[in-house]
């Protein structure tokens, strides 16, 4: 039967370790908290192999009596911890990841629930392919969920060229060793974005990645009320997460093509964001401070490769940032608001394309690198592909072309040399 309250920090030997804890931080989660517990206690996982820790922080709405009546009830292991509200999913997670025994930990929100298989099927993988981290595919309820990493099961997914780096959420399955060898732990400074940098740091300095996309493990819920804890935060803590996330690469990758996939992310799905249409309904003051806060993440982490790895509206707009040009930002700004397409321009040797949104070519300053097609795109209902770079067949080409130039040089030398002999040989005859 399960039991409730505070134990010692997890410990034990891996022989008598269960597979999993799971952990779930709970603030007002009722009535969401009563799928969640069902799905842990409906795994195939046996009850024996898996644990749950629950941080009750500081709700009143009920969620501690109700995780304290099923720890009572349930045949899986159940801890309980109640304490005072901390402000943030850090706090109770750490608390719960101090907690834990199992081989592997997930970190299971309130709101949301398991599918059946999900642990089994997490911990098959992980156990196959020894991976530290495993991901299972997630769908949204009531609220979107990302895809694109979701396109097929891999035992070890390239971290760099795949777009798992796209989901940094804590919903994942992580090697509980890893964790402590790293002393691993949420950081409750940051009030958003604190899962993204554990996550990342897990993903860099692990094992390796796997993905189990042929079966739904995770729904994740949006709740009625909207209270959901991703929502939260001024605009300013989303600066506060794109600079934790993005010194963390610097920290663990060097410059280069593969630091600058990895930005993709700080940078697309955190920091760009600040600058769509909602600046728009924003103060001066408001648009202005922000181009402050983004202008060192800019000189400091933006880079060519990283510019080319975007669509041409998000780097033009970033661009527009790094140069401290709000007045062009917010007339791209608008263009987008109205749907409005920008015409296809087409030139160049070898031939680019450029998507001219405002201030193309209009002597603005604005170069045409921002404009540039580097990545496929959709105009409407148009997909547009970028132009192939072949660099290295163009390097070949430029080679052959100076050989040739040589031999037909040399070609017309030998042909005058000949000349000149014959026509020498002829006057002394004479």
């Amino acid at each position: 039967m399960g039991q409730t309250g505070v134990s010692m920090e997890g410990g034990g030997s891996e022989a008598d370790a269960p597979d999993v804890s799971v952990v779930i931080g709970a603030y007002q989660a009722m009535p969401y908290l009563i799928r969640c517990l069902e799905s842990v206690e409906e795994q195939t996982l046996p009850a024996a192999r898996m644990e749950i820790v629950a941080v009750d922080d500081g709700s009143t709405d009920g969620t501690g009596e109700y995780l304290d009546a099923f720890a009572a009830r349930s045949a899986i292991p159940v801890r309980v911890v109640h304490q005072a509200n901390s402000g943030g999913p850090s706090g109770p997670r750490n608390v719960g990841l101090g907690l834990a025994r199992g081989r592997y930990v997930f970190f299971l929100d309130a709101d949301d629930y398991f599918g059946p298989e999900a642990l089994e099927r997490m911990v098959a993988m992980g156990d196959r392919a020894g991976t530290d981290v495993v991901l299972g595919k997630v769908v949204g309820v009531n609220r979107g969920a990302a895809k694109s990493m979701w396109k097929e099961t891999v035992e070890r997914a390239d971290l760099y060229a795949s777009n798992v780096k796209f989901t940094l959420s804590a919903q994942k399955l992580f090697r509980r060793s890893l964790l402590q060898r790293l002393g691993m732990r949420f950081d409750e400074k940051l009030r958003t974005g604190e899962d993204a940098l554990f996550t990342m740091e897990a993903y860099l300095r692990g094992n390796g990645v796997s993905v189990v996309a042929d079966y739904t493990c995770y729904y994740l819920v949006g709740r009625d009320d909207g209270k959901h804890v991703t929502k939260s935060g001024s605009y300013v803590l989303r600066f506060d997460s794109a600079r934790a996330l993005m010194r963390l690469i610097a920290t663990h990758v060097p410059p280069g093509p593969r630091r600058d996939s990895l930005m993709v992310r700080p940078f697309v799905i955190t920091l760009l964001p600040q600058f769509g249409p909602n600046l728009l309904k924003q103060s001066e003051a408001v648009r202005e401070r922000k181009m402050a806060l983004a202008a060192p993440l800019l000189a400091a982490y933006w880079t060519p490769g990283l510019a080319r790895g975007l669509k041409a509206n998000e780097r033009l707009r970033l661009v527009c940032v790094a140069r401290g040009r709000l007045d062009l930002l917010l007339d791209i700004v608008r263009f987008m608001k109205a749907k409005a397409e920008p015409a296809l321009v087409r030139g160049g040797r070898p031939t680019r394309l450029y998507l001219a949104y405002p201030h193309f070519r209009d002597g603005s300053g604005l170069p045409d690198a921002a404009y540039e097609v580097t990545v496929t795109e959709w105009i409407g209902d148009r997909r547009v592909e970028a132009p192939e770079r072949r660099p290295y067949v163009s390097l070949v080409r430029r080679v052959v072309r100076r050989i040739r130039r040589t031999v037909l040089r040399t070609r017309h030398a030998l042909r005058e040399h000949r000349a000149r002999t014959e026509a020498r040989n002829r006057t002394e005859v004479r």
